[in-house]
């Protein structure tokens, strides 16, 4: 191994995965009531129907940045065995984690004279940061070098396509990215938004449907308008406790564009008591965001 790559929780990769890829994930957090909880954690499966559970009972979940510490004792570990290190940062238009872990490597790279580290704004959320690593992992079993890989993601970041839907708009309202009339007018009248993440890194809309079915067929269409080469792309998809309309939508996108392979996981705790139940997105590489 050339190099080791670390990236943090809010690429939404599960243990399985990071294993496989050989990846370090340092976590965010987030806080029940007084309770605070990492939203990944090595070695230990998450219970994510009983967050989601709470997050339908109406608890109210206060999320953090990943922390200082954890980030340092994550480089460390890595720099102290004499490895080089490409750390892939949540969007830093969507959460200041990555001016934290840019931060710790100025500092580190002080301790650490002869070893390299480069951090890679990801502007990308959720499993979209998560299929840029993947691509990082590639490109590292290749034998191409950190200063590659990091330019490689650099110069294709921008081509991750994020395509997603919410089923409760009051999780946006209360995140500030819907006002309240538009909420309870969406939801009386069943309106499901489009939304997508921009060039910038931040959450935008891009449309509207309504009902359910709908919004899952616009993400398959658009994926058709955005995607290259399909036939030979891994797509991941994320779902905030709604398995069904996941696995409706990776049927229908094995169907329409016989995709390499689909990988299905949970949006995580962080991401998800902002995004809420009921949340459906899509990830591959497209001509544009």
């Amino acid at each position: 191994m050339s190099f080791s790559i670390i990236s943090d929780s809010g690429a939404n990769l599960t243990q399985k995965l990071a294993t496989e890829y050989d990846v370090k994930i340092v976590s965010l957090s987030y806080s029940v009531g007084d309770t605070e909880y990492l939203s990944y954690t090595e070695g230990e499966e998450v219970d994510y129907k009983s967050f989601y559970d709470k997050l339908r009972a109406g608890e109210h979940i206060k999320t953090s940045l990943v922390g200082y510490d954890r980030v340092e004792a994550a480089l460390k570990a890595e720099l102290d065995k004499g490895n080089d290190v490409l750390y892939v940062s949540f969007s830093s238009a969507l959460s200041g984690s990555h001016q934290i872990a840019k931060n710790c490597i100025d500092d580190l790279s002080e301790q650490y004279p002869d070893r390299k580290m480069i951090i890679v704004d990801s502007l990308c959320a959720s499993m979209g940061q998560g299929l840029l690593v993947k691509y990082a992992v590639e490109m590292r079993n290749k034998g191409c070098s950190l200063e590659e890989t990091a330019k490689w993601l650099e110069d294709n970041k921008l081509q991750l396509v994020h395509l997603f839907t919410v089923d409760d708009l009051f999780f946006l309202k209360r995140g500030g990215r819907l006002s309240g009339t538009v909420a309870v007018v969406g939801t009386i009248l069943n309106i499901k938004p489009l939304l997508h993440v921009s060039n910038e890194g931040k959450l935008v809309s891009y449309g509207k449907t309504r009902g359910r079915k709908s919004s899952i067929d616009e993400l398959v269409k658009r994926m058709g308008e955005l995607g290259t080469d399909l036939k030979n792309q891994d797509v991941f998809i994320v779902h905030g406790d709604c398995i069904e309309d996941a696995e409706l939508l990776a049927d229908k996108v094995k169907k329409a564009y016989k995709v390499k392979s689909i990988t299905i996981n949970y949006v995580d705790q962080v991401i998800g008591s902002h995004s809420g139940p009921g949340t459906l997105a899509i990830f591959f590489l497209g001509t544009e965001r």
